[in-house]
């Protein structure tokens, strides 16, 4: 396993995190248990020293199942984080109450790393500064139930470094980025400001959901054969000296092996100006493809009215990236189609990617008009 300095914290993490956000399922949905344990403990015994988990991750059972794995002496090898639910604070006191709730399921005495979950200007503003939740995360640092505080980021570069520059003793962040978001949300600009001022950046989404894992055709045509997509696509990130990290969400023990390989081959600057230019190519081709900027992250879930907002978004985008009748067969398995969104946006107030939902609901129900 290939390590890291994490900003200046100095901590030194695995290239690879493991997030949890996306474990194995059973059939009902709920975490398969076993499995997910095994894949961690797998990977900690590789080398992997940073897991992290969070509040809402599976329903509120990652945090749970998350605490499991680490017993057996797994947690002494590992650097744990987890996530603020800023979203869920009412008063001041919600924040003692939540962190306290996280211990208990997590098992343990201590959070090393602690993110204001999801954070961008409206929630700062509205939330973070109002109920003064830095200097909750000061005095959780104080009594030892967190190490490191930080955030995670979903908004523009503007409101990014507003929040950067809002408050002098950030420890890291955790933004989003792959090959494809360099001008998306905090930017690969912002990204350099955030390692300039010696915060760690862990890095999420790295695959997009796993949309750079499986590319369409025209885009595997300009990637190299050398490698898989999957490691094309970390690779892009490993290469960059800002980056203390990657996080992964790993669902099956094949992915996890995988990219324990592909992170022990990983270095700063290994790529070659030839192999930076192939992202390039890849992204132009992208940025004519995609319709909705869904990662699948399903924080719109559950919808009030029943549709399955990430699958009927797959299938929009199909039609653009493999042709009407491969988006068609995917849409026609879907049981509440588009014209059944009324409007809530209730799913418009929680999207990472800020996607006008409802909108968009109306065009695909048009696209797909009679199926």
């Amino acid at each position: 396993m290939e390590y890291r300095r994490m900003g200046n914290t100095g901590v030194k993490v695995s290239a690879l995190g493991f997030g949890t956000m996306r474990l194995p399922v059973l059939e009902d949905g709920t975490i398969h248990e076993e499995e997910a344990i095994q894949m961690i403990r797998h990977a900690i015994d590789e080398g992997v020293n940073y897991v992290d988990t969070a509040y809402p991750y599976h329903q509120g059972m990652s945090e749970v199942l998350v605490g499991k794995a680490l017993k057996d002496g797994y947690r002494e090898k590992t650097y744990l984080a987890s996530k603020c639910p800023v979203w869920e604070i009412k008063c001041p006191e919600d924040f003692d109450r939540i962190l306290d709730e996280q211990l208990s399921k997590l098992q343990v005495e201590t959070i090393d790393f602690y993110l204001l979950h999801a954070i961008g200007k409206e929630r700062f503003e509205n939330v973070v500064q109002k109920f003064d939740l830095i200097k909750k995360m000061e005095q959780a640092k104080v009594e030892g139930k967190i190490r490191y505080i930080g955030f995670s980021f979903h908004d523009n570069a503007e409101a990014f470094l507003s929040i950067m520059d809002s408050y002098d003793s950030w420890d890291f962040c955790q933004i989003q980025m792959n090959y494809i978001d360099i001008h998306n949300q905090a930017t690969i600009e912002g990204m350099e400001y955030a390692a300039s001022k010696g915060l760690a950046v862990i890095v999420m989404e790295p695959l997009l959901g796993g949309k750079l894992a499986n590319p369409p055709q025209n885009v595997l045509e300009v990637l190299n054969k050398e490698k898989t997509p999957v490691e094309w696509a970390l690779d892009f990130l490993w290469d960059r000296k800002e980056v203390s990290l990657l996080l992964s969400g790993m669902s099956t023990m094949k992915q996890t092996t995988d990219n324990i390989e592909y992170a022990s081959r990983s270095k700063i600057g290994m790529l070659t100006d030839e192999q930076r230019e192939m992202y390039v190519d890849a992204k132009r081709i992208y940025d004519t493809m995609a319709l909705v900027s869904c990662t699948k992250c399903a924080y719109c879930m559950p919808c009030p009215f029943g549709l399955d907002i990430p699958k009927t978004f797959e299938a929009y985008n199909a039609t653009v990236s493999k042709g009407m009748n491969a988006a068609k067969e995917v849409y026609v398995e879907i049981e509440i189609k588009a014209d059944s969104c009324r409007s809530c946006k209730k799913c418009e107030q929680v999207c990472p990617q800020a996607i006008p939902i409802s909108d968009v609901m109306k065009k695909v129900a048009t696209c797909f008009e009679g199926e």
